[in-house]
């Protein structure tokens, strides 16, 4: 785009030159009148002349020889004369028109651009601002007439400037919180086109931003409860929360949706926008809770009908015969003891459950433990007549405490022995790799289903309830182990074949 400067130099130099052109027109046309002028002028010297002439020389002419005379001298005359003042006439006028055009080309530009370079500035300034260039600035220079345009734009540029930074870290801002929720969002526009999905959403539908991005909601392949939902929000513009569950790349979740209708200025509705919160663990952890409070109430609740049975019994006359009363005490003693063993399981998971629970850890060898639990457990391996196959090629050194780890041992041994039949072996293994001590506890019982394996750690889980209840067990040792080898930093593992058997793997860190 031209500036003003030129523009207006433009249109003066060809106002200029149409100006002088006329002038040289005019100038030609007068030229024949200065020439008759001057021929008259000159005809009249040459007649003088020539009268003289005649009159020293005393020559016999007449009166028309004179004339003829006089007429060829003044057209010689004339012809050389005219074409010697034409020539120096044109150079004359050409050479002032060069100068006067050339000096009042300078003058003009000088003028013309001293006065126009300010309004360019600002007008160049203006239209950088229209393009959102908001760092540009006019210069504010010595026009008086210029100075307060040139200072306003430049408050107006700063302003602008100024909005557009707040709104740059406001709009970083949102973004920020958006992808870092950890909730899943989605906004979808008045015509249901997605506008905004966050990281979250892509992750939790396995989604890429390219497959959803401008696209209408029902064509991305979400599932049809939450489709439903975001259809029930549209059509009565309120928002609504509900919990749906609904499969998503092959797996179930629980999540707890909030949708509602985005209003923009002057009460114009855009769209919606949903919200998803995963609350599949907290439902989980929910009916753990449930199944935890039920199995309480019901293993309290088996041992004291028992008690309660027998000791009605005994008070309505059966203490009188001896064997009865013997059965009936040895019965009560038995679940009292079994009552006994899951208060003090159920109070020793709680500790361990507790935040703030820690071990003595220290530096102790593996083996030593080993042979302990199987001490521990060797009276009632006895009683099935099992036998143990014992693995320890040597000493393993670990970071742990001693007394729990004999504590995961024993628990492990004593589940083995629960779940194996009569005449079979427990076998006990001592490894190690570059960072864990580990301890291997196999049995060859009725074995884990593998869609059961994930559970056998918690509380009151039991692969045969009626086998582990008759065996007096609390089905809360698996839950206790496995918070114990947590609490040491170790891992543990299993591996089981139903009718096989199961091996119990657990991993100590050395350091």
């Amino acid at each position: 785009m031209k500036s003003m400067s030129n523009r207006l130099f433009l249109t003066f130099m060809l106002l200029l030159g149409t100006i002088l052109a006329v002038l040289m027109i005019v100038i030609g046309q007068l030229f024949p009148v200065y020439i008759k002028q001057y021929n008259e002028q000159a005809s009249t010297e040459i007649r003088t002349s020539m009268d003289q002439v005649i009159d020293e020389r005393k020559m016999d002419l007449t009166k028309e020889d004179q004339e003829a005379l006089y007429a060829a001298q003044a057209m010689e005359r004339d012809e050389s004369l005219l074409n010697y003042v034409r020539a120096r006439l044109y150079g004359v006028l050409a050479i002032l028109f060069t100068i006067t055009l050339i000096l009042i080309a300078i003058i003009s530009r000088y003028m013309i651009r001293n006065f126009t370079a300010p309004i360019d500035n600002v007008t160049d300034t203006a239209l950088e601002l229209a393009k959102g260039n908001y760092r540009a600035r006019a210069q504010e220079n010595e026009h008086e007439r210029m100075i307060p345009l040139s200072h306003s734009i430049n408050i107006l540029a700063r302003n602008l400037q100024d909005i557009t930074t707040i709104r740059e870290v406001e709009e970083e801002r949102l973004k920020t919180l958006i992808e870092n929720m950890g909730s899943s969002l989605m906004m979808i526009g008045r015509e249901g086109n997605i506008s905004i999905v966050n990281r979250v959403f892509l992750e939790r539908f396995g989604m890429q931003l390219d497959d959803v991005q401008g696209k209408v909601f029902r064509t991305i392949g979400l599932p049809k409860s939450l489709e439903q939902f975001i259809d029930h929000v549209f059509l009565t513009e309120m928002p609504y929360r509900q919990q749906i569950k609904m499969e998503v790349q092959q797996e179930l979740y629980n999540k707890e949706v909030y949708g509602a209708p985005v209003i923009g200025d002057h009460g114009r509705w855009l769209g919606v926008v949903i919200v998803m919160h995963d609350i599949t663990e907290l439902v989980r952890l929910e009916q753990i809770r449930k199944d935890f409070v039920a199995n309480v109430s019901h293993e309290l609740r088996t041992p004291i009908t028992s008690i309660k049975g027998f000791s009605e019994t005994l008070l309505d006359g059966a203490y009188k015969d001896e064997k009865m009363l013997i059965s009936f005490l040895e019965i009560i003693y038995k679940e009292s003891n079994r009552l006994q063993m899951l208060i003090q399981d159920l109070l020793e998971l709680s500790k361990i459950e507790q935040h703030g629970f820690t071990v003595n850890i220290m530096p102790m060898g593996l083996q030593d433990v080993l042979i302990r639990g199987a001490e521990l457990t060797a009276p009632r391996l006895d009683e099935k007549n099992m036998s143990f196959q014992v693995d320890i090629e040597r000493d393993v050194q670990v970071m742990g405490d001693a007394n729990r780890i004999i504590q995961i041992v024993t628990n492990l041994i004593t589940n083995a022995i629960t779940y194996s039949p009569e005449n079979t072996t427990v076998s006990i293994r001592l490894k190690e790799n570059e960072t864990h001590g580990i301890i291997e506890i196999e049995d060859q019982g009725i074995g884990i289903e593998k869609h059961e394996i994930a559970r056998v750690f918690e509380r009151f889980y039991r692969v045969d309830r009626a086998r582990s209840r008759n065996s007096g067990g609390t089905g809360l040792g698996l839950a206790i182990v496995k918070h114990l080898v947590e609490a040491h930093h170790g891992r543990i593992q299993v591996e089981s074949e139903v009718g096989i058997g199961t091996k119990m793997i657990v991993m100590i860190p050395k350091n």
